[in-house]
């Protein structure tokens, strides 16, 4: 195990949450009778931006449009490998006009966008490790998807079958660390797709269910810095023992609509 990791630089799409609220529920995070402090969100997404510029990455921003509150979870609204992009089509009616927003911004920036025929949200169920695109399924996106984003980008899927409500995409329960490890927690994921996971990355850093419900699985790596979520200490402490350089950041009040660090991170990938 190396005792000095490498970041690579990234290239980074958000969005400011200058109208996010909590206007709707679907999924079990979301409460509308909660208070929202909208400009805390700003804020709290104001230093996730800080910090990944002095980390070193490249950080691009869609314009917030009134009406849509869940904008800011920008993860959610493609899939970007060696320069391809896949749009999304989100589950949720409300969640739907997303789309549009951000293959207007892809193709203002030179991109073709292929929109999948089945129900896909993006980053939220896919993740690139090891050379494989591990493909969540069970809440959100459909298995049909994973045909469609292998065909397109020439990847093989696997397909991981998630259980608990609380984890409804693949990226509150997993990411990846580089290249070729991952950190998850088990209990989000079926029998099997827990023992496909052991079988395909052995060295994988295992996170608890308190780690998971702090957003701490919901986190970014450039390869040696974790941007994290600071309550999901044991998995801070893993981490760090691993050779990684924990960078915690507070997204709380993104929390109360079911999102953290890396909802709100969408990575183009040249």
């Amino acid at each position: 195990m190396p005792s000095t990791r490498v970041p690579r630089r990234r290239r980074y799409l958000t969005c400011e949450p200058r109208y996010f609220d909590v206007l709707y529920a679907i999924n079990p995070w979301m409460h509308p009778e909660r208070r929202i402090d909208t400009g805390l969100a700003c804020e709290q997404w104001e230093a996730l931006v800080r910090a990944y510029r002095a980390h070193g990455h490249v950080v691009e921003c869609v314009e917030p449009v009134p009406g849509l509150p869940d904008l800011v979870f920008s993860a959610n609204a493609a899939f970007v490998m060696s320069g391809r992009v896949l749009g999304s089509r989100f589950h949720a009616p409300q969640r739907r006009p997303e789309s549009e927003v951000y293959e207007m911004w892809f193709k203002s920036a030179g991109y073709d966008v292929h929109q999948p025929v089945a129900v896909c949200e993006g980053e939220g169920d896919l993740v690139p490790v090891g050379g494989f695109v591990l493909a969540g399924y069970g809440f959100r996106t459909e298995r049909a998807a994973h045909e469609e984003v292998q065909e397109f980008f020439g990847m093989p899927t696997v397909g991981l079958r998630l259980i608990d409500p609380s984890f409804y995409h693949l990226d509150t329960a997993l990411f990846a660390l580089d290249d070729d490890n991952i950190a998850y927690y088990p209990g989000a994921f079926s029998p099997g797709s827990r023992a496909v996971l052991r079988r395909l990355f052995p060295e994988a850093v295992l996170g608890s269910r308190e780690d998971a419900l702090a957003f701490g699985l919901n986190s970014v790596s450039d390869g040696r810095h974790v941007f994290i979520s600071p309550r999901a200490r044991g998995l801070i402490a893993e981490l760090t023992r691993r050779g990684y350089v924990p960078v915690p950041l507070d997204l709380s009040e993104l929390h109360k609509s079911g999102g953290g660090i890396k909802c709100c991170t969408q990575e183009i990938r040249p």
